[in-house]
């Protein structure tokens, strides 16, 4: 989710926050006088330590052999009022217990109870009640609201948590079915902001339906509340639902629509299957086609039902919409099968006359699906990705697999709404394919997202200025004046200057830092390595560390320790340059707490240059200081420490020396 900005940071400087940090500032000491602190060996959990002693999980950053995860699969009946928005729904799960644990209770999330008047959340929020529930089954059997589960079987609720227990326990390699009967009211923005209702011509369901909480291998069932900030753990599964809408709404969803013919006029379908075959876009609707028995079929007492099927998928979300644009066309992805042909996806845009911005929506969305497909290793998997334009839900955008709701953009140009959409649609594969926790680590989706962003954007925008520079400079200037957390704490727990930062900015600006360290090569087949072993799977952050000590044939963990699990900045220093009859000798200053390699660029009289490197193992050591030599002959008249600017140094101006 794309809702954090940097501008924070400018924000508490005119408040008067513009002391630098401490950290960030040089100490003063005479040369050679102070060791440096040395990071510690990152700190694995006893809970991941467990999972790598029962063979689920390695210290290779692959899966264990005895890996496993659940599985959820859904047929769900949603019936909305469009007049009086409320939903109506009716759920089954069948949920497949594949651990090897005996499971007496069952959790669900209940999103839509953020929404209750006396929930606890992190955000104001509409009160719309929440869900009302009118029939709950397990196992074929109904089951009544409860103090106290140990008494027998039942159901409660903790605002966003729904605990279920059957008349009997779910047995490892076993099922349960579950049932549930539902309605609430739609809030207009609700969820923090990431579904709702527009004017009365659009709503967009997400998080609409309850669904099954994780219980993975490492931490169990992970139950921690929704507050309205930190996002979500889901499960991988089947789904199959229908939306009963009134007839002249399009409805668009998460999977494919498996009854096109039932809802779709004639002209609108062949424009539609058009699309998919056409490499620029297809106007398949305009808003003045709208209206029932034009954009869609006519319905038995005016409504239509949509019937959306998809697998391999952890969540499912629609649109509903009387007034917009619908535009389509196809994007490559690659091989996908492994049959030699290219494989293509349907690239679709619904937005309204008022967003005219968006005109340009199916070129942003069919470069960033390309984009990312090639860039991840992860061919797109899904058989369509569906933006659409929410304004007054939504000002960023949000992601759910194959939908994202996003911001008119009108104010912000053109570039910025670019970048949201390669934002939101990065997403579907960190965390829609790589199944990571956001709800704890909100960095290992969106700041890998901002990484893949800046790298889409650089291809769209050639030649213009580097994002992945632009995401280090907001990095130093937010480090400088407002702090700087650590990356492995709670997202929820983060502090609420900070967690956007740490979300974001920090982890995007890390992962190209790491590729400075590794080189382009083994960072690219590291980085591809780790999204093709994980894809559909549950990674936590220590496979991902242990996945790049893998790949680069060395242990990191100082790098994990310094930019992951503490707060430590780089502030390396050209402190002297002298002369003398064998040469000249440059003495390099770590000033910092980051330990990084040292890169010096060396420029002679004649034009000449040479590098020399200072490698970590020297600051690892304790030294704060450290000598590079350079034989005599054109005398040296500039000395430069990362002249790529690959790491992000709170510091450049002690980085050059002249002359």
């Amino acid at each position: 989710m794309k809702r954090w900005s940097p501008t924070l940071a400018g924000a508490l400087l005119a408040l008067g926050a513009a002391a630098p940090a401490a950290q960030a500032q040089s100490p003063a000491h005479p040369a050679g006088t102070v060791r440096r602190a040395i990071p510690n060996p990152i700190v694995v959990p006893r809970d991941f330590q467990r999972a790598v002693a029962r063979g689920t999980r390695t210290t290779t950053g692959a899966p264990g052999a005895r890996y496993w995860q659940q599985r959820a699969d859904y047929r769900i009946r949603a019936t909305v009022d469009a007049a009086a928005k409320t939903l109506t729904g009716s759920e089954t799960i069948t949920y497949h217990n594949r651990s090897p644990d005996t499971l007496r209770v069952v959790w669900l999330q209940l999103m839509q109870n953020v929404h209750q008047a006396e929930a606890p959340r992190n955000e104001p929020a509409e009160v719309t009640g929440g869900y009302q529930f009118t029939r709950v089954a397990a196992g074929g059997q109904a089951v009544r609201e409860s103090d106290d589960l140990r008494a027998g079987p039942g159901y409660s609720v903790d605002f966003t948590r729904m605990a279920i227990r059957p008349a009997t326990p779910l047995l490892p390699g076993d099922s349960v079915r579950l049932e549930l009967d539902w309605s609430y009211k739609i809030p207009q923005a609700g969820a923090g902001a990431r579904m709702g209702h527009s004017r009365d011509n659009l709503l967009y369901l997400a998080y609409w339906y309850p669904q099954m909480a994780v219980y993975d291998d490492v931490v169990g069932w992970q139950t921690d509340p929704f507050l309205g900030g930190a996002e979500f753990y889901q499960n991988f599964g089947r789904f199959e639902y229908t939306v009963d809408a009134p007839e002249g709404w399009v409805v668009m969803g998460t999977g494919t629509l498996a009854n096109a013919e039932s809802v779709l006029p004639a002209d609108v379908l062949t424009r539609w299957r058009r699309a998919a075959q056409s490499d620029t876009t297809v106007h398949v609707l305009t808003a003045g086609n709208f209206g029932a028995g034009k954009a869609t079929l006519r319905g038995a007492n005016g409504r239509l039902q949509w019937i959306f099927r998809a697998d391999s998928v952890r969540d499912v979300a629609f649109s509903m919409t009387r007034e917009s644009n619908w535009d389509a066309a196809r994007t490559p992805v690659g091989d996908r099968n492994g049959d030699g042909r290219t494989d293509y996806v349907l690239i679709q845009s619904l937005w309204r006359s008022t967003a005219p911005r968006w005109a340009h929506s199916v070129k942003y969305s069919q470069q960033s699906i390309t984009h990312h497909s090639q860039f991840t290793g992860v061919a797109y998997p899904w058989p369509h990705m569906t933006a659409v334009e929410g304004e007054d839900i939504m000002g960023g955008g949000m992601e759910y697999p194959m939908m994202t709701l996003i911001g008119p953009y009108t104010a912000q140009g053109d570039t910025a709404l670019y970048n949201v959409t390669s934002h939101e649609l990065g997403h579907m594969w960190f965390p829609m394919i790589i199944g990571v926790d956001e709800r704890r680590y909100g960095w290992m989706d969106e700041g890998t997202t901002n990484f893949n962003e800046n790298e889409a954007h650089n291809d769209f925008f050639r030649g213009a200025p580097n994002a992945h520079q632009r995401e280090q400079a907001q990095y130093v200037s937010f480090v400088r004046n407002v702090g700087d957390p650590e990356l492995l704490r709670w997202t929820d727990l983060q502090e609420p200057n900070l967690g956007g930062f740490a979300t974001y900015t920090k982890p995007a600006t890390i992962l190209q830092t790491l590729r400075g360290v590794l080189g382009e090569e083994t960072f690219l087949r590291t980085y591809r390595n780790y999204a093709r072993t994980w894809a559909f799977k549950h990674p936590k952050p220590w496979d991902f560390f242990h996945a790049f000590n893998t790949g680069a044939g060395r242990n990191l963990d100082w790098f994990w320790s310094s930019w992951y699990a503490e707060a430590w900045t780089l502030d390396q220093a050209v402190a002297s340059v002298s002369d003398a009859a064998g040469g000249t000798t440059i003495t390099v200053e770590d000033r910092g707490t980051a330990p990084m390699p040292a890169r010096l660029l060396i420029t002679r009289q004649n034009g000449s240059t040479e590098r020399r490197e200072v490698p970590v193992e020297t600051w690892l050591s304790g030294a704060r200081t450290a000598t590079v030599s350079v034989p005599a002959g054109s005398p040296v008249i500039r000395v430069e420490i990362d002249p790529t600017m690959s790491f992000p140094d709170v510091d450049r101006g002690n980085n050059t020396w002249n002359r």
